[in-house]
């Protein structure tokens, strides 16, 4: 599965468009402490959360994660935008809850962590 097919089958909204949209996502990652993320999340991966500031984006660039899903339409911030398009990290959001966007991942065959 890559970032266009992620678009395909979550419809969401596209705050900084990736660098490559036939970038692989090697698994996903679900969760809001941003240390459970740091520790457990591995390059590749697709991130699930409702944290939506700019350390997220640090996060995301540091672990190079292949995007940062922004569930129940978390308010993002222009800076947190800026800095994703200016790291080149996809950043997405979406009304689901974390827990709808990672059942349809999983569905689609997207495996986790534990997986």
């Amino acid at each position: 599965m890559n970032l266009s097919d992620i678009v395909t089958l979550l419809s969401p909204q596209i705050l900084a468009a990736p660098a490559d949209p036939r970038r692989e996502v090697s698994g996903g990652y679900a969760g809001d402490l941003l240390s459970c993320v740091m520790a457990r999340a591995r390059a590749g991966n697709i991130w699930i959360t409702v944290q939506a500031h700019p350390n997220v984006v640090a996060v995301a660039s540091l672990l190079d994660l292949a995007g940062v899903i922004i569930a129940e339409l978390a308010p993002v911030d222009a800076a947190t935008v800026q800095k994703a398009q200016a790291e080149g990290i996809a950043l997405f959001e979406t009304p689901l809850t974390t827990y709808a966007v990672v059942a349809k991942l999983a569905r689609a065959g997207l495996a986790g962590m534990d997986a």
